[in-house]
């Protein structure tokens, strides 16, 4: 008899570390439930890896901004009794600049995607992950989450949010058989990116060492996950940073990320 391969649902699949996670994790035989608005990247994501691994995938083309969207799509995968061994929350949403000058309708979808989405998913899937004693959760946070950052402060402060509540859960669940992720990449080689560039001088400067490949994130990402590793930083000179960070007094870690922070907001 052959073994059934187990599911893996990813958000934000259509694009960046999304889809580099996808494609990871499909060529290391794992099933997919790829979700993302743009219908046609998903379809064509879903037909490479069909064709280059021989593994399933189905598409949800769902906006997860739309109220009781993480309801309805953990419903519909009941109803096709889907099983998700692997959640991956992986959407999310960046803006860059000063904080009273972005729209306060940008803020609460920021929040909204960033925050309440994941953490809406990951309730509503984890109980049959307990039940079944095994599941893995990873949750993409960033480098942002280990201080403040000033052009970015709603940003890295959902994402200290996803870092803080992926190790207090992964606590919660030992001896369950379930263990949590949190992917903290640093600035990752993505759309995202290439936007972020364009716009602000800031971006622009920095060293081409803190820049990562968006394929060795994914990679990282799913090895750790799949180790059942809590926090994993890709990329040494991120990893330098982020540990660095606790070695300094919060004032000063604030005050020194504050400078380069007002450069991109003037």
């Amino acid at each position: 008899m052959t073994q059934k391969r187990e599911t893996v649902l990813i958000t934000g699949a259509s694009a960046g570390i999304g889809l580099e996670l996808a494609c990871v994790f499909a060529e290391n035989g794992f099933d997919l439930v790829i979700v993302a608005r743009r219908e046609h990247e998903l379809e064509r994501l879903a037909s490479r890896c069909r064709r280059d691994h021989g593994v399933q995938v189905k598409v949800v083309a769902m906006d997860l901004m739309t109220p009781s969207a993480p309801e309805k799509l953990v419903q519909q995968l009941q109803d096709e009794e889907i099983a998700v061994d692997i959640l991956v929350n992986n959407a999310g949403l960046m803006d860059m600049g000063a904080f009273a000058e972005i729209e306060v309708e940008r803020h609460e979808r920021l929040l909204h995607l960033n925050v309440v989405v994941l953490t809406s998913l990951t309730r509503r899937l984890l109980p049959g992950m307990i039940e079944r004693g095994s599941g893995r959760i990873m949750n993409v946070a960033s480098t942002s989450s280990f201080q403040p950052v000033p052009a970015l402060a709603l940003y890295a402060a959902s994402k200290a949010f996803v870092l803080s509540f992926s190790e207090s859960l992964s606590e919660e669940l030992q001896e369950t058989g379930v263990t949590v992720t949190a992917l903290c990449p640093g600035i990752t080689k993505t759309d995202m990116y290439d936007r972020a560039h364009q716009e602000h001088e800031t971006v622009q400067s920095l060293p081409s060492m803190f820049l990562s490949e968006v394929g060795d994130v994914a990679r990282e990402g799913y090895e750790a996950c799949i180790a059942g590793r809590v926090v994993v930083v890709p990329g040494l000179p991120n990893r330098l940073v982020a540990s660095s960070v606790g070695l300094y007094p919060r004032w000063v870690v604030r005050k020194f990320t504050g400078l380069i922070g007002r450069r991109s907001t003037h």
